[in-house]
């Protein structure tokens, strides 16, 4: 059960990260040394308690013309003593800023006392992700390979949230993203079901209701719930709440601040 849980809510953190390629350098140019951290909460054994806290941090390299945005989800004290369970999730996501396609993923995933290493680097003339995967406890054992064949555009989990803002969004749109993970590669639907008003950090502002088909068979989680993402409509598209619902509660994920804050008027 602890278990279960725990992971719900590390895919519920991380989760809350083009489809057009001849824009998408200059819309993703907005992103640079950008800073958001969130929030994380669980509603089902006690309201509304703090159980993990996530950052994004986002810089341009010019003279590569790489985007890398390092992410981070770790768990909270709440956490720990109600489940006696704690996390650390470290992303690092490298990205090709002229077509916003994923280069390089790497990834330090500590839960409780299992700590795994990981690396997926995307060859596009070769068409194939190469996923390896290590335990830095134990260098005895073996590294766990995965290459899975891949197409243009090509995101990770963290290029995709980011692959949103920079899509033209309107009530009724659906964007589909190929998505790699672990070395496999999904297809994830984005549906834009609804403009709404929401509290924010900058007030009372417009946003786009974005909801990603992640769970059911043959997703990312093969478990039944569901997930909304709410962005800004504005030039930015800044991501400021996000909902998941499974078997084992409600997960709430709000922005808390922003280093590029600018008050709506």
């Amino acid at each position: 059960m602890k278990l279960r849980l725990s992971r719900s809510l590390l895919l519920a953190v991380v989760l809350l990260a083009s489809v057009c390629a001849t824009s998408a350098q200059s819309s993703a140019r907005m992103f640079d040394t950008e800073i958001l951290k969130f929030e994380g909460k669980v509603d089902k054994v006690v309201h509304g308690i703090t159980v993990a806290e996530l950052t994004f941090n986002t810089t341009f390299d010019p003279a590569k013309n790489q985007f890398l945005i390092k992410s981070q989800a770790d768990s909270r004290g709440t956490l720990i003593k109600l489940f006696h369970y704690s996390f650390l999730q470290q992303y690092e996501s490298t990205i090709d800023a002229a077509n916003f396609n994923i280069l390089r993923t790497t990834k330090h995933d500590v839960q409780k006392e299992r700590v795994r290493d990981s690396e997926a680097v995307f060859d596009y003339k070769d068409k194939r992700v190469r996923f390896v995967e290590t335990d830095p406890k134990d260098t005895t054992r073996p590294p766990r390979r995965i290459a899975s064949e891949i197409s243009e555009p090509m995101y990770d989990i963290i290029s995709a949230i980011y692959g949103v803002r920079i899509a033209p969004l309107t009530v009724g749109k659906r964007l589909e993203f190929a998505v790699s993970d672990s070395g496999l590669v999904y297809r994830v639907p984005f549906a834009v079901t609804a403009r709404e008003q929401l509290k924010t950090i900058y007030g009372k502002v417009w946003c786009f209701r974005v909801e990603p088909e992640i769970f059911g068979r043959d997703r990312l989680i093969e478990k039944e719930g569901s997930m909304i993402i709410w962005y800004v409509d504005d030039e930015r598209r800044t991501p400021v709440r996000a909902e998941v619902k499974t078997e084992f509660g409600k997960f709430s994920i709000k922005l808390q601040s922003s280093s590029l804050f600018k008050r709506n008027k």
